[in-house]
């Protein structure tokens, strides 16, 4: 399994939907995901993908999407 496809299924996991076809869909906006759940994609992506992705560093911008959560970890991998 690739990355994308890893992100994808903690992104399901997470919001309790296949987000498959939703890639590009404003997760806040669509109300998926919420400050609590913000914080356990944060967790899982930094246990999964050996990263580090702090709480107080975060910007709803750069991961309101499935894209770009995908984008983000690729960035913070190296």
């Amino acid at each position: 399994m690739d990355l994308k496809e890893q992100v994808v299924e903690i992104l399901n996991t997470i919001t309790g939907e296949d987000i498959s076809d939703q890639m590009d869909d404003d997760f806040f906006e669509t109300g998926l995901l919420d400050s609590m759940a913000t914080v356990e994609l944060l967790l899982d992506l930094e246990g999964k993908f050996n990263i580090q992705a702090p709480v107080s560093e975060f910007n709803r911008d750069e991961w309101n999407t499935p894209n770009k959560v995908i984008a983000k970890v690729e960035s913070l991998m190296g």
